[in-house]
C-alpha cells in the first residue's frame, strides 16, 4: 500500500534525502553562489524583468512546529500518522477550525481505517493544499507574466495559474487541482481556486472537503532561500467557517525534479 507516513527519524533527515533524490548538482544561474560555489540562499529575492519578485525554483515544505491537538485514534490500534502531517498543526494564530457533522463522521471513518483508502493508493494526485505539506516531495515553480505553473515530482502532476486578467469560468467541469487565476498585492502572489472535485483529502490524516471549497494562496519569498505561504480554504459544506495555513518552503538550490511514476499494482493493498 502506498503511503506517505515516514518515521520521524527520517523526517528529521529529509534535506539530505531530498537533495540526493534530484539530479545532480547544476549551479543555478539565476542564484547568488559564493567563491566556493555555494548558494547564497540568505540573498535579497531576484526580481523578473518586469520588477516582479522571482519565485521560480524547487521547493519543499519545512516541518511546523508541531502542537498539541486532540485526536480521535484508531480504536482498535491506536495507530495515527505522524503529527507534522496533519493540517491542524499548520493552522495560523487564532484560526478556527471546525468540521460540519458531515465531514465529521468522513474523518472518524478515514482515522478508523488508519488513512487506508486514500487517494494516493491508486497513483491519484493529491490536492491542495496536501501537495505541499510534506517535506520530502518537491514542487517547482515557473514563473511567467503570463502566468505560473506548480510543477509536482510526485505522479507528475501540474498547475497552472493564470496571470493574463481572465477571470474562472462561468461553468468549470470539477477537476482535482482546481481552476486557479492568479494577480499580484505588491511582492505577494495572491492565487484563488475553485472548481475542485471531492475526491482529494486536505492532509494525510484524511480532513475532507467538498466541490464547494475554495483556496486562496498567498505566495511570498523572504530571501532566495525562504517562501512563506498562506493558504486560506472556504467550505462552507464541511467547515463552519474558513481558516488559514502557513507552508514555510525552503528553495533546494542547483537541482531539479526527477521522473516519478507511479504503478498501483504494486502498491495493492494486502489484507
Amino acid at each position: 500500500m502506498l503511503k506517505r507516513v515516514l518515521p520521524v527519524a527520517l523526517a528529521l533527515t529529509l534535506g539530505a534525502a531530498s537533495i540526493q533524490a534530484q539530479w545532480l548538482k547544476y549551479p543555478d544561474p539565476l542564484i547568488p553562489h559564493d567563491k566556493n560555489g555555494k548558494p547564497i540562499l540568505s540573498a535579497p529575492a531576484s526580481r523578473d524583468r518586469g520588477g516582479r519578485i522571482d519565485l521560480s525554483g524547487v521547493c519543499v515544505s519545512v516541518l511546523p512546529p508541531t502542537r498539541t491537538v486532540t485526536h480521535e485514534k484508531n480504536p482498535l490500534t491506536g495507530g495515527e500518522p505522524p503529527p507534522f502531517l496533519n493540517i491542524e498543526n499548520f493552522l495560523v494564530e487564532g484560526s478556527s477550525f471546525t468540521m460540519l457533522p458531515a465531514a465529521q463522521e468522513l474523518y472518524r471513518a478515514r482515522r478508523a481505517a488508519d488513512s487506508d483508502g486514500r487517494p494516493t493508493e491508486r497513483c491519484l494526485p493529491h490536492g491542495i493544499p496536501d501537495a505541499m505539506l510534506i517535506p520530502d516531495q518537491p514542487f517547482k515553480i515557473l514563473q511567467s507574466p503570463a502566468g505560473m505553473a506548480l510543477l509536482y515530482e510526485e505522479f507528475n502532476v501540474y498547475r497552472q495559474v493564470a496571470m493574463d486578467g481572465r477571470s474562472h469560468p462561468n461553468e468549470m467541469v470539477p477537476t482535482w487541482l482546481g481552476y486557479s487565476v492568479g494577480r499580484w498585492d505588491g511582492d505577494t502572489l495572491v492565487v484563488e481556486t475553485k472548481g475542485f472535485n471531492d475526491q482529494t483529502w486536505l492532509d494525510d490524516w484524511g480532513h475532507p472537503h467538498t466541490d464547494a471549497m475554495r483556496t486562496i494562496e498567498r505566495f511570498h519569498r523572504l530571501d532566495v532561500g525562504r517562501m512563506e505561504l498562506l493558504v486560506t480554504i472556504e467550505d462552507a459544506k464541511a467547515y463552519r467557517v474558513p481558516f488559514t495555513i502557513r507552508i514555510n518552503l525552503r528553495l533546494l538550490p542547483d537541482t531539479d525534479l526527477i521522473e516519478h511514476i507511479c504503478e498501483n499494482e504494486k502498491f495493492a493493498s494486502k489484507k
